[in-house]
């Protein structure tokens, strides 16, 4: 199949600035943007909507086979729609990422949504982020991205993000539960995240988002 341009892959835990990143740089590139989290955080939605236990490895895989996880265009973002159901705004809160990370542990939505995900990117032309995008997805992508940052920093980010949409939240609280969700994304024992070993490591806690873009841009014109 010809492509239409790189896969690339960009990996790392919460807040460290991946989906701006991704975003960012899929616009400059005139690539496709896929933020694999979110995919995670939809299921997720709806396993506490029905009040699934994400533990539950057969009612959740029950719930994937009926499920329907789609992704729209809006200008440069993407929407994210359960059954039909925009649920773009609800995702994106704390308790969806742990939901998230909690659902990810299951072989069926892993399975699930690793063909989605494949599927999108196959023809190229695509940024995609996630957490194991380079280890699992794609581990054969053109250009690989790791990024990082002190866990001070990303609370700080996910802090002012939330405030931002009219969320009442607590930094130093938000700092935790990002720690306690990197130690559950990294210590699962089904596609832990971690950085693949080509990948270039990227520590963005000093950074700006055109210092980082400038230094992904660099590594990508490597490859071109």
């Amino acid at each position: 199949m010809k492509k239409n341009g790189l896969v690339i892959a960009i990996d790392g835990p919460s807040g460290a600035g991946k989906s701006t990143a991704a975003r960012l740089l899929a616009k400059r590139l005139g690539y496709i943007y896929i933020d694999t989290g979110a995919m995670y955080r939809a299921v997720g939605w709806k396993a506490k909507r029905e009040r699934i236990d994400p533990a539950d490895e057969k009612k959740l895989e029950a719930l994937c086979a009926r499920t329907q996880v789609t992704i729209k265009k809006d200008n440069n973002d993407p929407r994210f729609f359960v059954d039909g159901i925009d649920v773009t705004g609800e995702i994106r809160t704390p308790e969806m990422g742990m939901m998230a990370s909690t659902v990810s542990k299951s072989p069926a939505v892993r399975a699930r949504l690793l063909t989605l995900q494949r599927d999108l990117g196959k023809s190229g032309g695509v940024v995609m982020d996630g957490r194991d995008i380079g280890t699992v997805v794609f581990p054969d992508a053109d250009v690989k991205f790791f990024l990082d940052a002190s866990a001070e920093e990303r609370g700080k980010r996910r802090y002012l993000e939330l405030k931002a949409m009219g969320m009442d939240v607590d930094c130093s609280r938000i700092t935790r539960e990002i720690e306690d969700r990197d130690q559950q994304d990294s210590g699962r024992a089904l596609a832990p995240l971690k950085k693949a070993e080509d990948a270039v490591l990227i520590d963005s806690t000093t950074l700006s988002i055109d210092e980082m873009l400038h230094r992904m841009v660099s590594s990508i014109k490597k490859v071109k």
